[in-house]
Order: C-alpha cells, then structure tokens, then sequence
C-alpha cells in the first residue's frame, strides 16, 4: 500500500526517540474537538517505562475474573493443560494488535479516540469510541460487582456474620449492596486523582497481589499435602473431534476478555518514554501474567478439592474458609487491590476519554469516570456473570467480534495506509484531511458494518445452554463463522477498508506533495 506524505512543513516536529510534537499554535484548541485531556502529551511527560507498563499489565491481569477463566474452560469440559493452552493462545494472538495500535500511543502521545479520527473522522470515531466505552461499562460493573461480593463474603468471615439473617433488597442482602457501593466509591476517590495517581498504584499493586496469590498457593498446597488429584483429571473432551468445536469458540472469548485493550491501549501508551518501553513491557507482563495465573488458578483448585472434597474455583470464597482472622484480612486487602487495580486501569480510563471525545467542551476525563461509574451500576452487571455460556460465548464472544472489526480497521489505516505518519493538527481541525465529509468516513463506517455482520451475525445458543441468541443464529448461514468472531471482524474490515480507502490515501498524499 502506498503511504501519506509527511504533514505539512512546520506542522509538526519530531525528536531523536521518534516522538512527534506538533508546533506551539498549529492545534486549533479552540476547536470543539479539543481538550486538555484529548491534547497530545508533550514528549517531557511521555515518562512510563517499561516497567510501568509491565506492571499495568500484571495489576490488570491478576483479578477475580481472570483467576476464574481457567475454571470456565474446565466447566466447558476441558483439562487443565488445554484450559491453560487455550488462554495462552489467546494473549499471544490479542498482544499483536496490541502492540500494533500501542504504537501511536509513545510516537504521537494521543489517546485511543483520537487516534480513530485518521480512519473514521473527527466525528465518525464516536462510533467505535461509544462502542469501546459501552464494553468498559459493562466490565466495570462486573469488576465492581464481583470485588463487592469479595469484601461481603471475607468481612462475614472476619465478624463471623450470618448474613442470611439479614433482610434481603432484590434478593441479595442489604450488606451486600452496601459493600458493592462502597467499592464503587472507592474506585471513583482514586479516578478523580489523575494518571499519574493510577500509575502509582500499579508501580506497588502488582507484586503485591502476585504475593498475594503465591500465599495463597502455599496454604492450599500445605493443607491438601500436596495440589491433590485434579491435575489428573482427564479432559472431558480428548483432542480430538469433540475438543476443537469447544476450543475455537473459547480461544474467540478469551481474546475477547482483553480485546478491549487492544483498542484503547494508546490511552495509556501515550505516556511511555518511546516504544522499546511499550513494547517490552507489554512483551513481558500480558501473556507472561496470564500464563502464569491460570496456572496458579489450577493449582490453587486442584488443592481445595483435596481439602474440602469440591473443586473451589472462586478464590474469594476459598479465602473465605481460611480458619483465621489474620489470613481473613489479608486475604481482603488482596482481592480489593487486584479488583481496582484491573477495574480503574481497564474499564475506567478508556471510557473516561470516550465519554470526553463525545463532547469534548462539556465532559472532561473526571466526569466521563463518574458518568461510567453510573452505567456500570444501571446496567445490572451481576446479570451477566450469571451463567458461564452466557459469560464466556455471549459477553466475551460478542464482545470480541465487534472490537477485532474495530482492530482491523484502525491497523488498516495507521499502519498499512499511511504508514504510521499522521499530521496531529488535522486530527483536531474540522476541514483538515480526516474530515472527511462532514466529519465521518462511511468507508470506515461501511467496513465495520459488513466485519461486524460477518464477526457476530451468526451468534447462536447451543441447545440446553443459556443465552439470548437462536439456536440455529441471528443470521443462520453465517452461524459458522460465529465461531471466529475476532479473526473474522478483524481479518474482513481489514480487507475491506483498505480496498475502499486506498485510492483516498494516494489523493490525500498526491495533493500534500
């Protein structure tokens, strides 16, 4: 494909890192399309080292949910190794459009919104960001619930409380809703500090939970005297004809569970150093981290069933039988660092500029985090975490198709178009070249319509399983393909969009030089 020309002299410049700057004046920040918060970062604060980095990723990666991924896939009727497998693919598989979309973040210090307007226009990137910020919503209401449901059942244990004899408000007792608001508020008093408070919680969050499960490990191994008999538990599907229609399936929802990320990745990235920092940190904490929990996950579990005669997956609830007030609170302190330390970074902050980029004059990044703190309460997040078929094939699987149709055309644009070269004044100024008309791209509009038909038209629900869908799909003739969901949005807005916007990039380039 052919590239951009450079943007116009004087536009912008550029350092010896690679790290792009526009001139003093050349963003019109009067523009309703500007705000201190969508402004690029100066390179004197691009700052997150490759440490940073890794530790986001082990803050966000060691959650309650993450831990219960593995269980999932067990649940499904996969071993341990293939559970494990399955989700080491996953992040192999999501960290290289990670890493491909992370790159803009450090050269042009711009968030995920922003840099949408290059292919969907100044106003067009609405639609993907209001779409990313609807999945953060729903995540963070999960996060929170579920972190809520972790101090209600570790503070029973502390005081000893029979909680069941306490009256009920939508069939849950009314201590429950207490801690899960109280969580909610707690997130949001750290939000409202600022990045630079959210990388200093990862810095120290992340060994500290990783402790935390290690601890956790060491008491169950030395009650069970030894990991107990799970590891020897044969898969309830083989390797062969009835594992694969279970294995595409899940290894779909499992990039799903962090193909939120590889959109909005830029949101973070923008503060690193250069892209050696981003690169490697990624590198090293996400699949590394992901590895490395659900295996402690399975070993924790394999434990509880010698001890207590049941596979207990939940490590909340493992905790909670601890026979001492001490591993109590311990444990306590734990799970409320690792819950907001994936909530905050993951499902606060993207929304957060989202919500900004939709009226950037009236939302600033403080209120967007209150404004999402609020839908992840209405949306009724502990509905749906209620079944694993709806949370594994529903949530994540849905989830996964629309954002790789997402993917595919922001890694279109940026890198196989124009090269990585953007002009920074034109992603703010109406008119400029990613205007295009009146503010939308329909060719970025057209190619995430037919990937997304194509990723998540075929959704369907297996006979005797919950979920919304038909069994035979939405659209029965594309249901084999819903099996694919990521790689399918992904790999046909790729495609299509670069046919479509190929000869638009030539002019645009023609018309510079």
């Amino acid at each position: 494909m052919t590239a951009t020309a450079p943007p116009p002299a004087g536009g912008q410049i550029t350092d010896a890192q690679g790290r792009v700057e526009p001139v003093p004046g050349s963003i019109p920040t009067e523009s309703d399309f500007y705000n201190d918060d969508l402004r690029p970062v100066p390179a004197a604060e691009r700052t997150w080292k490759t440490y940073n980095f890794m530790a986001l990723w082990v803050g966000m990666a060691h959650c309650i949910p993450s831990w219960t991924l593995a269980s999932g896939l067990v649940a499904l009727g996969m071993d341990w190794r293939q559970a494990v497998f399955t989700i080491t693919l996953a992040n192999l598989l999501v960290l290289l459009p990670m890493l491909a979309t992370g790159h803009a973040g450090p050269k042009y210090g711009i968030p995920f919104p922003v840099l949408a307007r290059a292919s969907f226009g100044l106003r067009g990137a609405n639609l993907p960001a209001m779409i990313r910020a609807a999945v953060a919503c729903g995540w963070f209401g999960i996060q929170t619930w579920i972190g809520g449901q972790g101090i209600f059942i570790l503070l029973g244990g502390v005081f000893d409380a029979n909680w069941a004899a306490y009256d009920e408000i939508g069939g849950q007792p009314w201590p429950l809703w207490v801690c899960f608001l109280l969580f909610w508020a707690l997130q949001m008093a750290i939000i409202h500090r600022g990045m630079q408070t959210l990388r200093r919680f990862e810095n120290w969050a992340a060994p500290f939970v990783i402790v935390g499960a290690i601890v956790l490990l060491i008491w169950m191994a030395d009650k069970a005297g030894g990991l107990g008999p799970l590891l020897d538990q044969p898969s309830k599907l083989g390797w062969g004809a009835d594992f694969w229609p279970v294995f595409f399936p899940s290894l779909m929802a499992m990039i799903g569970f962090w193909s939120t990320l590889s959109l909005n990745i830029p949101d973070f990235t923008r503060f690193g150093r250069g892209q050696r920092s981003q690169v490697w940190g990624q590198a090293l904490g996400l699949p590394t981290t992901m590895t490395l929990f659900a295996v402690l996950s399975v070993l924790v579990t394999s434990g509880s069933q010698a001890v207590y005669g049941e596979a207990v997956w939940d490590p909340v609830l493992l905790a909670g039988r601890a026979d001492n007030t001490l591993g109590l609170l311990y444990a306590l302190v734990t799970v409320l660092i690792a819950t907001i330390s994936v909530n905050i970074a993951a499902n606060v902050v993207s929304p957060a500029y989202d919500l900004s980029h939709l009226l950037p004059r009236l939302i600033d990044f403080r209120k967007g985090a209150l404004i999402t703190g609020v839908i992840g309460i209405v949306i009724f997040p502990w509905k749906l975490i209620e079944s694993p078929d709806i949370y594994i094939f529903t949530w994540l699987g849905t989830v996964a198709g629309l954002l790789g149709t997402v993917a595919g055309i922001l890694i279109a644009d940026y890198w196989l178009l124009r090269r990585t070269v953007l002009d920074l004044a034109d992603l703010y100024r109406p008119g400029g070249r990613y205007w295009y008309s009146a503010g939308w791209n329909w060719r970025a509009v057209a190619a995430f319509v037919v990937g997304g038909v194509l990723a998540v038209g075929g959704s369907h629900t297996d006979a005797g399983t919950d979920g919304p869908f038909p069994e035979d799909g939405v659209i029965p003739f594309l249901q084999p393909l819903s099996d694919y969901g990521w790689a399918v949005g992904l790999g046909a807005s790729m495609l299509l969009y670069t046919v479509l916007m190929a000869p638009v990039v030539r002019r645009q380039r023609d018309t510079a030089g």
